[in-house]
């Protein structure tokens, strides 16, 4: 061997459960969920630091759930902006704008929080590095994959726990031993609407896209945004505004730290697109003159930089793309803006990116944990997909909506949407539950039965589980049924036991206590742990009896396994909050009914209570 050959150090590898590519906000809420759950997991970005400002709005009321079932909700709302009401401006008879009505930002019926928060994206993965570094995982910056190979064999692949990708990382901020390879069983790409990993694993978009060839399509839908501490006299800049006018349309979002963000339609386009990628071309503007047309379009009214200071701008044009596939073989997924892309106007990129992951970071700790079969991981695929592919539906309608001209009684624009549809399609009835993310439903899967939808009527199955406030029978205080439900990547196994002052009733649930101990039982043969301590599952009980009625020792043991796990339909002591839960649910107070809530808390099934064959058959298709 010469000289110079053995003083070249041998490339580090390494080997990992999961590898996760792009800080962003998918990637870093499935890194979170990982670790949290004891997985095995590097994520690595390319940024040397992380976003100071801009980007993304902020979380929707979903997000808001998802986020305080991880336990970091309080901090998103001591650092963002909360944003509840929602106000319209039209054209006056004075050439100016007028205010024309108002509502709540959020008109979703049965969201927990009726608001959303407005925080820049970097505050909001700040939430999630801060908890992640508590665990002791960092995100390894400065650092790109140059190769990605899956292995070809089928028994490999096959193999849950097997290392069947091998990635070249390049280290940028080393100078020696920059190059590693690392042996990952699972790898994650979450790096953006451009993903060097999707491109790697040859999966394709498709929709409308942005290039040369589709020009003309992109002429109207070109939107410069601003962050400013404004200096103006419009009386509603704290709230999220919708402006029309002769000069064109102006959306306003309060954000953080007194700033607010302004996104401005761009009527005079032809000059902003590069003719040779069909993309807008952010040299050929400026902040200066985006503010000026912002000026314009809310006449009579001023605006101007408080203190001279631009916190943040861009230009973008409209283009909604999903990705063919989401995952390759089971064991290379995408994620986030990887595999799709949309407006950002209705406040729902970053909340996709995060929902993505959320999705299935417990499907990932169940394979490894080998707790599952690996089809459960083609779920992903089957979830989050179709749902992007609404989302792109949705975002269509709303883009059209929020861009077109208003209708007016002049022929050229008989096209357009009037005021009342504006606010009657787009604020917010047919599309809140879409904006909110509280509508999101999953079609029935290995993971989701409505053969039983008729037991829980209004808990819809597939989609997240409805928040009610509770009250312990063990001392009367309430509690949301939400925070029962934290992402530990346990099945909640919710009985609604009827009546139990009943005892008729009671007997019901002693017989369901009964089935449960049984050898045959899901909770037996899945439930990985003794009575109190599975590690599959948490039982939680619902009567209808009233506190007066009955007491903690009033129900069987395998239910009480711990004294917070009883609760009543009730009001609380001081009579102010709780009670209607199973009207709200649409569950009879003597029949009923047994509920499955998945890791992610979406709901998987509903059942009758003496339906447990079904139940088990549920848990059968997918648990080993």
């Amino acid at each position: 061997m010469s000289q110079l050959a053995s003083s070249i150090a041998p490339v580090k590898e390494s080997y990992v459960d999961v590898l996760i590519i792009g800080a962003g906000p998918a990637g870093v809420m499935c890194a979170n969920a990982l670790q949290q759950a004891g997985v095995s997991v590097r994520i690595v970005d390319k940024r040397p630091v992380g976003l100071a400002a801009g980007q993304a709005d902020g979380c929707q009321p979903r997000t808001l759930e998802i986020m305080q079932s991880y336990g970091l909700a309080d901090k998103l709302f001591k650092r963002g902006e909360m944003i509840s009401k929602s106000v319209f401006y039209n054209p006056g008879h004075n050439g100016g704008i007028v205010r024309t009505a108002s509502s709540g930002a959020i008109n979703a019926e049965t969201a927990r929080w009726h608001f959303g928060v407005m925080l820049h994206q970097g505050g909001i993965e700040d939430v999630f590095l801060e908890s992640m570094s508590e665990q002791g995982l960092e995100v390894e910056r400065s650092t790109i994959p140059t190769s990605l190979k899956l292995s070809d064999t089928r028994a490999a692949l096959d193999h849950a726990n097997s290392y069947v990708a091998t990635v070249t990382l390049d280290h940028l901020d080393r100078v020696e031993n920059s190059t590693e390879i690392v042996h990952a069983k699972y790898v994650l790409g979450s790096d953006g609407a451009h993903s060097w990993t999707r491109k790697a694993l040859g999966i394709d978009m498709e929709g409308d896209a942005t290039g040369a060839h589709s020009l003309a399509s992109c002429l109207h839908s070109v939107w410069g945004v601003i962050d400013i501490v404004p200096d103006t006299d419009l009386p509603d800049y704290r709230c999220q505004c919708f402006i029309n006018s002769a000069a064109g349309r102006l959306i306003i979002i309060p954000r953080e730290n007194n700033l607010i963000r302004l996104y401005i339609q761009q009527l005079s386009t032809t000059e902003l697109i590069d003719p040779a990628t069909g993309r807008a071309d952010k040299s050929r503007t400026s902040p200066e003159k985006l503010l000026r047309l912002a000026q314009k379009i809310i006449h009579p009214y001023r605006i101007a930089i408080k203190d001279g200071h631009i916190s943040w701008w861009t230009l973008y044009t409209v283009g909604q793309r999903v990705a063919t596939k989401y995952s390759i073989a089971d064991r290379a997924f995408i994620a986030g803006d990887a595999c799709h892309t949309h407006s950002p106007k209705a406040g729902q990129g970053l909340n996709a990116s995060m929902g993505d992951t959320h999705n299935l970071a417990w499907k990932l700790a169940y394979i490894l944990r080998s707790w599952a079969d690996m089809s459960l991981l083609r779920t992903y695929e089957s979830e989050r997909r179709t749902y992007a592919q609404t989302l792109i539906e949705f975002d269509k309608k709303w883009s059209k909506l929020v861009a077109g001209r208003p209708r007016t009684e002049a022929e050229e624009n008989q096209d357009g949407a009037t005021h009342e549809e504006f606010i009657g399609r787009v604020m917010f009835t047919t599309f809140g539950g879409f904006t909110s993310g509280v509508g999101i439903r999953y079609n029935s899967s290995m993971i989701v039965a409505a053969q039983y939808q008729a037991v829980a009527s209004k808990l819809i199955v597939g989609e997240r589980m409805i928040p009610q406030l509770f009250v312990r029978a063990a001392d009367m205080c309430s509690i949301e049924l939400q925070d029962l439900l934290p992402a530990d990547t346990r099945f909640k196994i919710l009985v609604f036991a009827g009546d139990v002052s009943i005892d008729s009733e009671l007997a019901q649930l002693q017989k369901i206590a009964e089935e449960l101990e049984r050898p045959e039982s899901f909770l037996r043969r899945f439930g990985r742990g003794d009575n109190g301590s599975w590690k599959v599952f948490d039982v939680l009980c619902f009567s209808s009896a009233k506190q007066h009625d009955v007491d903690l020792f009033r129900f069987p043991a395998l239910f009480r396994h711990h004294w917070a796990k009883v609760l009543l339909d009730d009001v609380d002591i001081h009579g102010i909050s709780g009670g209607g839960g199973y009207k709200k649910y649409g569950i009879d107070e003597h029949a009923g009914a047994m509920v499955i809530v998945r890791p992610d808390g979406y709901v998987g099934m509903v059942a009758p209570l003496d339906a447990m064959p079904s139940i088990n058959s549920y848990f059968s298709r997918f648990l080993i």
